[in-house]
């Protein structure tokens, strides 16, 4: 009995309290806080209640659940998560309530996953820093709100473990689940044949790597069916976004904002001389600090950070979270295994492949081998990572007051 106790609390007593004290801190902002504060310009009133956790896609997960994919806008939405939703909406509950059950713990079963996971084949110092970053990290509030990133963190998460095993009918399940759920986990496809190739896998392995499509060939099957267009929800999402003048404009406006400023960049001129002069103010402040000790390197970048962050704002943030990711993947290259090195080189370049910054920061999220990297670095310099989990936290309130006043997150 003291061993199973033992083995009870190794295993899921702290991703299980992050979880809680995480989300709970989410729903005090939504719920408590959020209704006691006027509008702001372009939001709502917070209404308080179950109500609170949809807003934007959750709009359209509702309309699938309950009526099916009678429009075509809303074929951009993947069919998995809303068919569990409208399972667990048969046991009598209203939407709101059901999508929000089954995202959460769909989440919660990520970071037991995700912890154990990363707990054996790394360390229990990386495996908790890694479900620190998931839970407090601000894009989390997606764990918790009517969307599909619960869902997908822990399908990918399970196929991808699963092919590290090489367990290829949990494979062929888990990742065909996936491909069903969200459409970046086309990156699974070319993850595992990479990754079969340069290990020498058997056939079977490449099989079950091509079986992960499933969940996207039925679906494309189905748009072809009912909507003449088997790549109807590519289809539609591209006509969401406006124009490119060239491919990458998106991405050129997102770091000129940084670096000069969004009046100056709507402008085209100079209007607003504070925010490039700040900019390069901080830049010649943090190479200026180069060559100093470490610790004061790195808790001075970590004020010019935050500084920056003031000035510049999101741009900043899905700039840092974007080519922050990628620097992560390489610096822990070595540490990682080929699954997952390959995984977040593949979904980068799908997410890349677009030229679009709409929501990236959302989908970097959802890529394990990003949140791993950053455990192992926090791990590695924990007096950094309270610092940076405070940081996490901070910003984690503020999207949650953002989401539940129906303003723009992600």
């Amino acid at each position: 009995m003291a061993k199973l106790q033992k083995s009870w609390k190794y295993w899921l007593l702290f991703p299980l309290c992050l979880w809680l004290f995480s989300r709970l801190v989410i729903c005090i902002v939504m719920v408590d806080f959020a209704p006691l504060l006027p509008a702001p310009p372009g939001g709502i009133v917070a209404t308080g209640g179950w109500d609170v956790f949809a807003a934007w896609d959750s709009d359209f997960y509702e309309r699938i659940a309950i009526f099916g994919y009678n429009t075509p806008h809303s074929v951009a939405f993947f069919p998995l998560y809303p068919l569990l939703v409208r399972g667990v909406m048969a046991l009598g509950l209203p939407f709101v309530v059901a999508g929000t059950i089954v995202n959460n713990l769909a989440f919660l079963a990520a970071l037991i996953f995700i912890y154990n996971w990363v707990a054996s084949s790394h360390s229990k110092s990386v495996a908790r820093w890694t479900i620190v970053v998931l839970a407090w990290f601000p894009l989390s509030i997606f764990g918790t709100v009517i969307y599909s990133e619960g869902l997908y963190l822990l399908l990918s998460s399970v196929a991808l473990r699963a092919f590290e095993q090489k367990r290829y009918w949990w494979v062929v399940l888990t990742g065909s689940l996936a491909t069903a759920t969200r459409p970046t986990a086309i990156a699974l496809i070319p993850t595992f044949l990479i990754v079969c190739w340069r290990e020498g896998r058997k056939v079977k392995a490449y099989i079950a790597s091509l079986a992960t499509g499933l969940g996207v060939f039925f679906y494309s099957l189905y748009c072809q069916i009912y909507f003449q267009d088997a790549l109807a929800f590519i289809h539609v999402q591209k006509a969401w976004q406006p124009a490119q003048d060239f491919l990458g404009q998106d991405w050129l406006k997102m770091v000129m904002q940084v670096a000069v400023g969004t009046r100056n960049w709507q402008r085209g001129t100079i209007v607003d001389v504070w925010h490039p002069l700040i900019f390069v103010v901080i830049c010649v402040s943090g190479c200026s600090l180069w060559k100093s000790s470490f610790k004061l390197r790195g808790y001075s970048l970590c004020f010019l950070g935050f500084v920056l962050w003031l000035v510049a704002g999101n741009p900043l943030l899905n700039s840092a979270i974007t080519f922050g990711g990628i620097y992560l993947l390489w610096y822990c290259r070595s540490l990682l295994s080929n699954t997952l090195v390959t995984y977040g080189i593949c979904s980068y370049a799908l997410i890349l492949s677009t030229g679009r910054t709409t929501s990236i920061e959302r989908y970097v999220y959802a890529i394990v081998s990003v949140a791993v990297s950053l455990g192992i670095l926090l791990s590695r310099y924990p007096r950094y990572g309270y610092i940076v989990s405070a940081f996490f936290a901070f910003l984690l309130i503020l999207y949650s007051l953002r989401f539940a006043q129906h303003l723009w997150v992600a």
